[in-house]
């Protein structure tokens, strides 16, 4: 279960790129954001619904009270601290609508406020 002090050891590191494929420092730290986000839902007695990786970024989608939020980091190479500062989350009609409301942007440590208030 990876913790916000897990998540914390990321912040100022740069991420190895290896140009064509997705580096397996990448890909480990992209594995505990998505353990962190799991729980971060369960917490707030949600659930991390559809998990979509890209390169070098990835977006995913947490149901809770039957509605939607969508989330999504930028690129780790060149926002390196975007996925803990400047992450973005709105409304989203279901699991598929990646245009959804309003757009808002929350830190890691805020996170499961945000999703609690938009999904109030």
């Amino acid at each position: 279960m990876a913790t916000l002090s897990d998540m914390k050891k990321y912040l100022g590191k740069g991420i190895d790129d290896y140009g064509g494929d997705v580096s397996p420092d990448y890909k480990s730290f992209e594995r505990k954001y998505k353990d962190f986000l799991s729980n971060k839902a369960k917490e707030v007695n949600g659930e991390l619904i559809k998990f979509n990786p890209s390169h070098y970024e990835f977006s995913c989608f947490i149901k809770r009270n039957d509605r939607f939020v969508y989330i999504s980091i930028s690129d780790v190479r060149y926002f390196k601290n975007g996925w803990y500062n400047n992450i973005l989350i709105r409304t989203a009609q279901n699991e598929k609508d990646y245009h959804g409301g309003r757009n808002n942007y929350a830190t890691l440590d805020n996170i499961g406020s945000f999703i609690v208030t938009l999904t109030d």
